[in-house]
């Protein structure tokens, strides 16, 4: 999602200075690659990047190709075989022994439905959507017909006349039995080998971050590095400011028990305690409960958490704990705020996306 949101703001002051603009996506990859299908890279006529398409090996020859995009105004597909021993023919010595088709695309600023601007609906809001391109590796010399087309919600966006009418219902058959937080890639043979990218952009984690000590600055400075959206909740006024907090996207104060009723939540909502303040998060326990968010943490060792669990449930309130992470963050060693920080936003990571958060030299068969 923070790539989406730099190629977004490059974007729109491209298009302020006049700059002519070309987007190369990642489309499929077969095998082993540095990026997966969905990774971006906005390039210029002038050569400035925004994004990456891989771990900066692809990125030189992907540039010149997107200029010639840009000149040409015609869309290309463009694929690194990277399980040919002579890859340095094309001049990156890749080394990661996979196929990866990029798709790169001229972006038309009149045109209101270009691929910025249907990714611009996309994340305007937290409604989970889909977003299809269609390309053909068969016939990669050939102009594409590439991102055409944004679902969201009961909404069609986008140009859904250009695609047989046929492969259009067999796309939404696909979309709809499928996992909407999964990326679908299918070949479709019968329509001349065409390939279809449907794309899950889900809406960015949400963090709601109960506490404005110091302790919690480094933690809401790396969740902007992430691109996550943080809001500041505190009882405390002088503490919760945008002096100590600059990245907030909101700072909410009040007592324990009101503090949710200026919230909104959803499924990519974490809930974060971390006030110090014992009686303050036995409130705000008893309103988050109800919410069903998939994580809840509590910072502090695990008897605080029991004791606040055990209170809840002699006022009769029923607690999932499968959805309460306490002491939370993954066990990495940290010490001190900024590792804290690091551990507890990635076992949130973790959490949301359905991972283990194990050594990933430990795994048997591809990293994705």
């Amino acid at each position: 999602m923070k790539e989406i949101q730099s190629i977004i703001q490059a974007y729109e002051s491209c298009r302020s200075e006049g700059l002519k603009v070309a987007l190369a996506t990642v489309v499929q990859v077969d095998g082993s690659a540095y990026r997966r299908p969905g990774a971006r890279m906005l390039v210029t006529e002038d050569g400035e990047l925004t994004g990456a398409i891989s771990g900066g090996c692809l990125e030189g020859d992907a540039l010149r190709k997107a200029q010639t995009v840009i000149f040409q105004q015609k869309s290309m597909l463009v694929t690194y075989d990277t399980t040919d021993e002579d890859d340095q023919k094309f001049g990156v010595g890749l080394g990661c022994n996979g196929i990866i088709h990029v798709l790169i695309e001229p972006i038309d600023y009149q045109n209101s439905i270009n691929p910025i601007e249907l990714l611009k609906i996309a994340i305007q809001d937290r409604i989970p959507c889909r977003l299809i391109t269609v390309f053909s590796v068969k016939y990669s010399k050939q102009e594409q017909k590439g991102t055409r087309i944004l679902l969201k919600e009961d909404k069609v966006l986008g140009e859904t006349a250009s695609l047989n009418n046929s492969l259009w219902k067999q796309i939404q058959i696909e979309i709809e039995s499928n996992d909407s937080n999964n990326h679908i890639i299918r070949k479709y043979e019968e329509f001349d080998d065409l390939q279809v990218f449907i794309e899950s952009i889900k809406p960015v984690i949400r963090i709601l971050l109960f506490g404005a000590g110091n302790d919690t600055i480094p933690l809401a400075k790396i969740a902007e590095i992430l691109g996550l959206e943080v809001i500041v909740i505190d009882g405390r006024k002088n503490l919760a400011s945008t002096q100590r907090f600059p990245t907030a996207n909101q700072l909410v104060t009040g007592p324990g028990d009101e503090v949710m009723k200026k919230l909104d939540s959803d499924a990519h909502t974490a809930a974060l305690l971390m006030t110090h303040n014992f009686e303050y998060e036995a409130q705000v326990l008893k309103d988050l409960l109800p919410l069903g968010l998939p994580y809840i943490g509590i910072l502090g060792p695990k008897k605080k958490s029991d004791k606040l669990i055990e209170r809840l449930e002699k006022q009769g309130l029923t607690v999932n704990q499968n959805a309460i992470f306490s002491p939370m963050g993954l066990d990495i060693g940290a010490e001190g705020s900024e590792e804290i920080a690091l551990s507890i936003l990635a076992e949130v990571k973790a959490v949301l996306a359905k991972k283990q958060g194990t050594f990933l030299r430990n795994k048997t068969g591809p990293i994705h």
